[in-house]
């Protein structure tokens, strides 16, 4: 118990230290762009909360496109020609990796050499809900509104294990059954190898026979 209540106050540390990513996207020719993408992983009706800040302004040249999606095709959302602090949010439809893609165009005319400076910050589950606003509506303490928020965070951390149980529960059957075909296979394999050198030695025995070698 102990050794749990350790691991379950480091993961939350690691999650509060977690910070947003930041990096540059250039701006190319649409016929040579190619989407730069960031995934990330969500359980199934999990809801998500992508922000994203970007320098520049309208008509500096270039257009950045936002565009999000899962890996089993289910599209989450679009935005055009960002700039600023932009926020996109939905709950997920699947257990899959999501990928929240951006693609920096340059504009007919201009020259080569113009950047974004992107911010992403992707909230999912328990830190994508608005804890001020909730705080507000039910009238909790700070201290209540914590233990609130650190009790989903916990919920979300055993769904997980839970799930990931449940896949190495199912890919333990899948390598069971297929061991189990494999074994029936080789014994097939060794019993027409065996049925193939009997006959070979009554093949041989009746030709020798008939050529009155033996």
């Amino acid at each position: 118990m102990w050794l749990l209540s350790r691991a379950t106050a480091f993961v939350l540390l690691f999650l509060s230290l977690v910070s947003a990513l930041k990096f540059d996207i250039a701006a190319l020719q649409k016929n040579s762009n190619k989407p730069r993408c960031i995934r990330n992983y969500v359980s199934k009706d999990t809801l998500v909360v992508v922000t994203v800040t970007a320098s520049g302004h309208k008509g500096d040249g270039q257009t950045l496109n936002i565009h999000i999606k899962d890996t089993v095709g289910n599209e989450y959302g679009k935005s055009k020609d960002v700039v600023g602090e932009t926020r996109m949010a939905f709950t997920s439809h699947a257990d899959a990796a999501f990928d929240v893609c951006f693609e920096n165009t340059l504009t007919e005319g201009r020259q080569v050499g113009l950047v974004r400076a992107i911010e992403l910050d992707v909230d999912i589950g328990a830190d994508a809900r608005d804890w001020s606003a909730i705080q507000a509506a039910e009238k909790l303490k700070p201290v209540e509104i914590e233990l609130r928020r650190i009790e989903e965070v916990v919920s979300e951390i055993v769904n997980q294990m839970e799930y990931l149980r449940r896949r190495e529960q199912k890919l333990r059957d899948t390598n069971e059954s297929t061991n189990e075909r494999v074994k029936y296979f080789a014994l097939a394999v060794m019993a027409t190898l065996v049925g193939l050198g009997g006959w070979q030695v009554f093949y041989l025995r009746a030709y020798f026979r008939s050529k009155h070698l033996i």
